[in-house]
């Protein structure tokens, strides 16, 4: 019995000796930034370049890695089911982890209990897209709204799948503006984006990032944006709430960096304390306008949770108020 005990004592004490060992010499191999949404989309583009201004810091290298479907549930699960070293982490969103909650009634996974979290990264609308080719005579929102009116049901939108932001956003709208659209959910916003653009759909709430240099090469038409405010990064598009006539239409999300549960406070404090410093330089923070996202006042772990408990309290009520679930 005194030997087992003695070879329990020295197990113990040894893989205490690895942990520690690992979190000194962390990072010693590449780490993995998980999205769960495909390659061009505006998760996709933040973790490129989040992983460009990390890896001289951390002299590291970073790999991107879009693990996508049921509106981000998959990379969530890989995530949260992935050893917490430090290694693979996610670049999750409010769809995914404030959202897919109330719209999903069986996750396989705890949004909060099964992750770190690391940095608050931005907020980012939506922007309401038409394509000109299609719709030459549609140029304001209110135009959009008179077509709808119109023919209730006649027209569609596209979204980035069930429960995405932009699919809630045109629920909102729908409902703010009491008009009736048919939804066409497409595997991410690329193959949306497409659909537009060759008038498979009339309409699109896309975000922001890859929204910009589709607008500006005039392939698609911006009526609003879904923020309270305009951005600086489209001066000319009007907020929905001036554009459209709804006052108090508000309908943004926000980025969010995490890791699996368990996180050595050693490693999340260095993670956090890098993407932080990062995010914050005039760089870089000139490259969040310049895709349309709002640069965080406070992105620490201990916000970045406040802003999750509150968000997911927040958009249960849309989703509920809205009707819509996924199963």
């Amino acid at each position: 019995m005194k030997l087992r005990l003695i070879c329990a004592a020295v197990v113990s004490v040894s893989g205490f000796g690895g942990l520690a060992v690992a979190q000194d010499t962390w990072p010693s191999q590449p780490i993995s930034i998980v999205s769960g949404f495909p390659g061009g989309a505006a998760t996709d583009l933040y973790a490129r370049k989040l992983g460009v201004e990390l890896a001289p810091v951390l002299k590291t290298s970073f790999i991107s890695d879009n693990r996508t479907g049921a509106g981000g549930n998959i990379a969530s699960s890989f995530v949260a089911h992935a050893r917490p070293d430090g290694y693979t982490l996610l670049l999750g969103t409010a769809g995914t982890h404030a959202i897919n909650p109330a719209l999903y009634r069986k996750l396989g996974f705890d949004l909060v209990a099964d992750f770190s979290r690391i940095a608050l990264l931005g907020d980012l609308p939506n922007v309401l897209l038409v394509n000109p080719e299609k719709h030459p005579d549609i140029k304001t929102c209110k135009d959009l709204l008179a077509a709808e009116r119109q023919q209730p049901g006649a027209l569609n939108y596209a979204s980035t799948g069930n429960g995405a932001s932009g699919h809630l956003a045109a629920v909102q709208f729908s409902g703010a503006s009491q008009t009736v659209a048919t939804h066409v959910p497409y595997r991410g916003q690329g193959p949306a984006m497409t659909a537009l653009m060759a008038g498979d759909v009339d309409f699109f709430f896309n975000q922001s990032s890859p929204s910009i240099p589709v607008i500006q090469s005039g392939k698609v038409r911006a009526l609003a944006i879904t923020s309270s405010q305009r951005i600086a990064a489209l001066p000319d598009v009007p907020t929905v709430a001036e554009a459209c006539g709804l006052p108090g239409f508000e309908s943004t999300t926000w980025y969010g960096l995490f890791g699996p549960a368990g996180l050595p406070p050693a490693i999340q404090a260095k993670l956090s304390g890098a993407v932080l410093a990062a995010i914050n330089t005039d760089d870089f923070r000139k490259w969040l306008v310049g895709q349309g996202i709002a640069p965080i006042q406070d992105g620490s772990p201990a916000a970045f949770t406040r802003v999750q408990q509150a968000d997911m309290v927040r958009w249960a009520k849309i989703v509920k108020e809205s009707g819509a679930q996924v199963d």
